[in-house]
């Protein structure tokens, strides 16, 4: 390869790296935009319902000061997982974008197939983002009602019969940081099924 031809693969290999550094840059500044609490919130129908909601919970004000914002618990931390959600969302966007949820009104409407399907997604995952902030071997056991100590007793969770069991927190959880969806019927809830 002569000098010319050389100095032309050099010059692309540069053109390249640099241009995926910006790309890569605008990329990854696009996803940390989109994991804010301000963005998620950004649609009215959200302020002025879930988020609201929120507010008025443990997960928002509380004696520690640790706070869960709306990609706490929505979106995963780990960047494979992370990218998954985000493309999950652009879904929830067109739909936003066709006005099937462009109101608090339609919005409500469509809540309970909406929670019903985070709550599928949570369960599929373990209630990954739940683990985040929540983890059994911290614990103090000794400071929750028995009913709820039994119920986080790692003995109980780690095995039954030498099997994992298949509750998850959301199993057990929900409405704890947004309000039931009208027409919630915990009785006919497929995961209270295992």
């Amino acid at each position: 390869m002569n000098n010319g031809a050389k100095s032309k693969v050099i010059k692309i290999l540069m053109v390249g790296i640099i241009l995926g550094i910006i790309l890569w840059g605008g990329f990854n500044t696009a996803m940390e935009a989109t994991n804010s609490e301000t963005f998620c919130i950004s649609c009215h129908e959200m302020e002025t319902t879930v988020y609201q909601e929120l507010k008025e919970t443990v997960h928002f004000t509380n004696r520690t000061g640790v706070r869960a914002t709306c990609p706490d618990c929505h979106v995963p931390r780990e960047w494979i997982h992370k990218v998954v959600r985000k493309i999950q969302a652009t879904n929830e966007l067109y739909h936003k974008m066709l006005g099937t949820v462009d109101t608090p009104e339609k919005f409500e409407e469509k809540r309970l197939e909406l929670a019903q399907n985070v709550w599928r997604a949570m369960k599929k995952t373990n209630s990954r983002e739940c683990r985040n902030c929540h983890k059994f071997e911290s614990m103090n056991l000794d400071k929750q009602d028995s009913r709820s100590a039994d119920a986080h007793d790692p003995h109980y969770w780690d095995a039954v019969d030498g099997k994992p069991l298949q509750k998850t927190c959301i199993d057990c959880h929900k409405g704890i940081a947004h309000s039931l969806p009208a027409g919630y019927d915990p009785a006919a809830d497929e995961m209270n099924e295992g």
